[in-house]
């Protein structure tokens, strides 16, 4: 077993905390609940974290303040969450970058995820787009493979940036075919995605809410989703998985609690999220966003924390981008 695997294995015990009294536990919570949001407001992240945090507070009998606290990848207001009171007042929003890419990518993570959180809820999961120039002249997986394997280090992908979601869904891409195209990082998707539709890239992956528009109007074309199945929203576009079984490139937003936080408080909160997440109007709120809503148990959901950080983690070293980003 690796380091990162028996570091990780820990988040297994995600429900497992510091006993609470049945009485403590019935009277939780009594005051109002900050939501850490590791992102700035109004982007797709922070759209999802207020969907959740206005039912979760009807459900809850409190306000849930959501607490934007953007900047370095999601790190900053990651730590913060990390050095938290573990009293059950303070939820944080992660996703895969925060939990189980930074701590192989950066030399310097100031938090642990395995040590520092309990996982409470996978929340969803958000398939990528895989979007190609029209001036590119393949209209499948098949034919990219075939036509990149031909043209080794000739084409590029963009992304919102190095170890950004949609630059690993490509590396991911790259090391099961045994392709070699070549990255170019921008400053945010929209930028990528301007250039893709200019012809300036070959392509670019990011979420498929993102992307529909553009692939409706014509102005790229949606090659694939890097997921193992099609999706309802989308059947006429491909899946990778279709190509290659097994593939997966999906992203997921979550809830994680500080660690210590007491077993009782993380499994009440599992509880009410889930039921906030089974209702048909979160599910066709999450939809419209690009979404599926997943739910279900902080086990469930630590094991998918530890099988991402084994996966990125070896991805990243295969392309030689572990611990190659400094705080």
């Amino acid at each position: 077993m690796t380091k990162n695997e028996i570091i990780i294995a820990g988040m297994l015990l995600a429900g497992i905390g510091t006993p609470l009294p049945a009485q403590a536990a019935d009277a939780y919570p009594n005051r109002p609940i900050r939501f850490i949001v590791p992102f700035p407001p109004g982007g797709g992240t922070d759209t999802v974290a207020r969907l959740i945090a206005q039912p979760l507070g009807e459900q809850l009998k409190q306000q849930i303040v959501v607490d934007n606290r953007g900047g370095a990848n999601a790190i900053i207001g990651t730590e913060l969450g990390a050095n938290a009171a573990a009293d059950g007042y303070t939820l944080v929003f992660c996703l895969p970058a925060s939990v189980s890419v930074n701590q192989t990518l950066y030399r310097n993570l100031p938090y642990d995820p395995a040590r520092d959180f309990v996982p409470v809820i996978q929340l969803n999961t958000i398939a990528l787009m895989l979007v190609t120039a029209n001036t590119l002249p393949v209209k499948s997986v098949a034919e990219l493979i075939a036509y990149a394997k031909a043209r080794p280090g000739q084409l590029n992908f963009g992304s919102s940036g190095n170890g950004s979601a949609g630059h690993l869904a490509v590396e991911l891409f790259n090391v099961a075919t045994g392709i070699r195209m070549v990255h170019v990082p921008y400053k945010g998707g929209g930028p990528a995605l301007t250039a893709t539709i200019a012809g300036q890239l070959h392509m670019m992956a990011g979420p498929m809410i993102s992307a529909v528009p553009h692939v409706k109007a014509g102005r790229v074309r949606g090659l694939a989703l890097l997921t193992p199945k099609r999706v309802s929203g989308l059947p006429e576009v491909e899946a990778v998985g279709e190509t290659l079984p097994g593939f997966d490139a999906s992203i997921w937003h979550g809830v994680l609690v500080p660690r210590g936080t007491p077993a009782a408080i993380v499994q009440r909160l599992n509880r009410e999220i889930n039921a906030v997440l089974q209702t048909p109007e979160m599910a066709e709120r999450m939809a419209s966003r690009g979404a599926e809503v997943v739910g279900g148990t902080p086990q469930a959901f630590a094991a998918l924390i530890k099988s991402d950080t084994v996966k990125y983690a070896k991805l990243l070293k295969q392309v030689g981008m572990a611990g190659s980003v400094s705080r």
